[in-house]
């Protein structure tokens, strides 16, 4: 594997898991606008207004695809995945999800159900990738 790609494919990771946390900034800032309650946190959900409220879910939707992510691309990692498509794909999916944030929390639905579908189909690309690689050489 090329060091660069396998660097790429790392740094996509841990760029990911950082995106995790992005809309949780919003969510924070709602809080201390209607007055953070940290004995109920979950409780004063319904009085945070409608932005804080998606920017919750794709706070916890972002979750749930960094584990398929992480997965994919450590799969890719350790098949030593060096082609275009493979860095390309990490790289897509990191930027998907930055933009799968933000028109989850501007309210764009056609936006965001894209880039859950580029975020989607990259972690899928690298796992064909990674089990094309382990067949090949069975």
């Amino acid at each position: 594997m090329n060091p660069t790609d396998s660097a790429i494919i790392l740094y996509a990771i841990v760029a990911a898991a950082i995106l995790v946390y992005l809309p949780f900034t919003v969510v924070a800032y709602a809080r201390f606008q209607v007055g953070n309650d940290n004995s109920a946190p979950r409780a004063m959900f319904a009085q945070l207004p409608p932005y804080a409220q998606r920017a919750t879910w794709a706070h916890q939707n972002s979750f749930e695809t960094f584990i398929i992510f992480s997965a994919a691309a450590l799969m890719a990692y350790v098949t030593g995945q060096s082609s275009s498509l493979a860095t390309g794909a990490a790289i897509a999916f990191v930027i998907a999800r930055a933009f799968y944030s933000l028109f989850y929390i501007a309210n764009i639905p056609l936006a965001r159900s894209l880039m859950f579908g580029i975020g989607t189909a990259s972690s899928f690309t690298l796992f064909v990738l990674s089990l094309r690689s382990i067949s090949s050489s069975v």
